[in-house]
């Protein structure tokens, strides 16, 4: 059970909850409080991790949410549901420089450079942020109370997505912020430079995310809502370049690749974006000199130029809001640079 509760995949679509374990009461079970009928029949457990789980949300009976002092009856159905799926991967501690935010006993916030993998997978079992995290937890001084040396992921970056992460240390932070990301009480805002001159100031996309019936790889917008997960994002204009338009995203939900769908489905594919045709001259003249100016911007970015900027939470332990910033990265930056200086140049 330690495991299974502090596991994570690392998916950023946290408004579906994963079943850990299932354990049915036979006809012939006593009453008995829920803490202590799990922890006769899940291995490796305490009762304080129960009661962790239980206060929040994460123990539900026949599929509600109970609390630890619920009597067990016969028949009844007893789930432990955690917003992240089941893993079980082996995780090799490297020593990766971090870009540490913050940090107390409780979370830690980095700033996730491009080109890394948040978590091991297939084709990608080192070098990630979570290896370099496992390191750097095995590498301090003290332990906290609850300390299980694994990093507690609620939500995850592309790999080319560069911005700010929070990532528990203990298990009660680590089910504290996944609830709040159920819920949507985070704060979430990205700057992303996309294809084309945004219409609109502002404005809202909503559509539904699934896998592309086409191409598993990728996700696409089911309009209609009869395939996929409800997904919303606010954006606004920050910066207009004619033929690229820098703009900030906020994210209501946390699908997969959220940002990158939905501005292409509304026409603005993200600038430099390798799997939804933002490598691609979208907008502008067929002069070879603009190829040539697009080709040395493309050269500049690992891929989608994509940052989380700022990221908000209410702390697990203390219970403040905080609210962190992030500068743009140097490569970032400096394509904006050479747009600004285009555009000049142009006029």
């Amino acid at each position: 059970m330690e495991e299974n509760f502090h596991d994570v995949e690392g998916q950023d679509d946290q408004e579906e909850l994963f079943e850990h374990h299932k354990v049915l009461a036979d006809k012939g079970q006593e009453v008995i409080r829920i803490d202590k009928f799990l922890m006769d029949r899940l291995p490796n457990t305490t009762r304080s991790k129960i009661q962790i789980a239980a206060k929040n949300g994460s123990v539900h009976v026949n599929g509600k949410a109970v609390k630890q002092n619920y009597k067990v009856k016969p028949g009844d159905q007893v789930s432990i549901v955690m917003p992240y799926p089941v893993r079980e991967l082996e995780l090799i501690p490297q020593d990766i420089p971090l870009e540490i935010h913050y940090e107390d006993d409780t979370v830690i916030v980095i700033n996730k450079p491009a080109n890394m993998v948040v978590h091991p997978g297939y084709g990608n079992y080192s070098g990630t942020l979570v290896n370099a995290l496992v390191y750097h937890f095995e590498q301090l001084p003290t332990k906290p109370n609850d300390y299980y040396g694994r990093p507690g992921l609620v939500h995850r970056l592309d790999k080319h997505t560069t911005g700010l992460m929070v990532v528990a240390k203990t298990e009660d932070a680590l089910t504290h912020l996944a609830q709040q990301f159920y819920d949507r009480t985070t704060e979430r805002r990205y700057q992303a430079l996309v294809w084309g001159d945004v219409k609109e100031d502002e404005g809202t996309i909503e559509g539904h995310l699934g896998r592309s019936l086409k191409n598993r790889k990728v996700m696409t917008v089911f309009p209609e809502g009869d395939y996929g997960k409800h997904a919303v994002t606010h954006y606004k204009v920050i910066k207009r370049f004619g033929y690229v338009t820098l703009v900030e995203c906020k994210l209501e939900t946390g699908r997969t690749h959220q940002i990158r769908v939905h501005m292409k489905y509304i026409g603005h594919p993200l600038f430099h974006d390798l799997e939804y045709g933002g490598d691609k001259i979208l907008k502008g003249t067929t002069f070879t000199k603009y190829k040539q100016f697009v080709e040395n911007c493309f050269q500049l970015l690992e891929g989608q130029a994509l940052h989380a900027k700022t990221l908000g939470f209410t702390h697990p332990k203390t219970k403040e809001f905080l609210r962190f910033d992030s500068n743009l990265p140097e490569a970032f930056l400096s394509v904006l640079e050479k747009w600004e200086t285009y555009m000049k140049n142009r006029v």
